[in-house]
């Protein structure tokens, strides 16, 4: 059967586009058709205006690398054409006036910016509405539930997340789509919310390593190029972590039986631990989000207290019992283990861990637990999740990958060996 417009990967799509077969007008009409088919069940849009989306496709003459491909924006990045709430109304009305860095890059490259996707309030932990496409039942996981949820259900292939703790690996493996969280600092969080500063990063999803590799590119402000293959047979690390006995029994059986099957299809598998002295890591990575996120929070808490939620008011609180002198330890020792998870993995082309604890949380008012996420945040490491198994629900399960810092080519170029076998 052939495939409707917007369910081709966004490379595919923009190939297309390029050659004469398709057009950015059908491609368009195919995501909002969709979304309108959709939307109602999942709730993945927090503005999307059709009239303007779609006098933007007409004009578009397919020209640049994204050859009018649609992207889903978070609602925590700033944008000229629509507002940015943050996921809270004390910013319904807002209305930014330059894009976010990323944004610009997208129109640079030819991109159209399709609507913007619901986030948590201020991307922390209080939920929007968006449900999971695979079973309205479940979450879609946060605080990128909007994106990751959109592009699992076809409605646009690609999706912009940002990440303080899982918020973009976490959400895409709840859903079933690829999603990668660059490496600290390398793509411009300039005109996006803060959270915490120290760990905030942006990241993104689509429907193939390829096009995860497509669009850092154009975040990036350069050229896409096609994703290199791997060379030779990539060495992996199996890191269980000390968070091991918090996955679920599904998710430790499917992380080992990919780890098998890959060694069977010829690659280097072999356990690999973390450095010493790393239990304590969630404490230490909560103290310095709960620090930097309460006085992010400082502004709207003091002008507007009775329009955050519970769950905002009390990351508020947490934070400001933070002492300085405790944060100031706490990004100290991140300084330390950043170096020495470095040099642990750098006899690896890529190490292996869970995604998520399980597959998607029952229920909206839970977006999942952290423990497979923050540390590789924390730590500042390049991450990409692959949609390489069935959990016992008939939900997603992620296989994730992280690597040294700075080496995203190398880690994007082995999700793509690894999910040749396992997605």
């Amino acid at each position: 059967m052939t495939a409707r417009p917007n369910e081709l990967t966004a490379v595919e799509a923009a190939r297309r586009i390029e050659v004469g077969e398709l057009t950015v007008e059908a491609l368009v009409r195919a995501c909002l058709e969709r979304i309108d088919e959709r939307e109602p069940d999942i709730a993945a849009w927090a503005h999307l205006d059709r009239e303007q989306v779609l006098a933007a496709a007409i004009a578009h003459d397919g020209a640049g690398p994204m050859h009018g491909v649609p992207v889903g924006v978070k609602d925590i990045v700033d944008t000229v054409d629509a507002p940015t709430t943050y996921g809270s109304p004390i910013y319904r009305d807002h209305w930014p006036e330059t894009d976010a860095v990323c944004v610009n890059r997208i129109h640079a490259a030819g991109g159209t910016v399709l609507g913007k996707t619901v986030t948590t309030e201020f991307a922390a932990r209080y939920p929007g509405p968006t449900r999971n496409p695979h079973d309205v039942r479940h979450s879609p996981g946060g605080s990128s539930s909007g994106s990751a949820a959109a592009v699992a259900d076809c409605m646009v292939p690609l999706g912009i997340g940002t990440q303080t703790a899982g918020s973009v690996i976490r959400p895409a493996a709840f859903c079933g789509v690829y999603g990668y969280k660059a490496t600290y600092g390398l793509l411009s969080f300039s005109g996006i919310r803060h959270y915490a500063e120290s760990v905030d990063t942006l990241g993104c999803m689509a429907r193939s390593v390829e096009d995860l590799a497509f669009f850092r590119d154009v975040l990036l402000g350069v050229t896409p190029v096609p994703l290199e293959p791997f060379p030779g047979r990539p060495r992996l690390g199996l890191c269980r972590t000390h968070h091991w006995d918090e996955a679920d029994e599904a998710t430790r059986t499917c992380l080992e039986d990919g780890a098998r099957r890959l060694a069977a299809a010829g690659m280097e598998v072999e356990d690999v631990d973390l450095p010493a002295g790393m239990e304590d890591s969630l404490e230490v990575y909560n103290r310095i989000q709960q620090f930097e996120g309460a006085r992010c929070l400082g502004p709207d808490f003091d002008a507007h207290p009775d329009l955050l939620s519970v769950d905002a008011r009390a990351l508020r609180e947490l934070g400001m019992a933070v002492d300085a002198a405790s944060y100031r330890d706490a990004v100290r020792r991140h300084y330390e283990w950043r170096a020495a998870t470095d040099e642990a993995f750098a006899g690896y082309d890529a190490v292996l861990t869970p995604s998520a604890a399980g597959e998607a949380t029952r229920g909206l008012r839970f977006t999942g637990d952290i423990a497979f996420n923050y540390l590789w945040t924390a730590l500042h490491l390049p991450a990409v999740t692959i949609p390489a198994f069935e959990g016992p629900q008939g939900l997603p399960i992620g296989l994730q990958l992280v690597a040294p810092r700075h080496a995203d080519d190398r880690v994007l170029s082995v999700a793509a060996r690894v999910a040749q076998h396992l997605a």
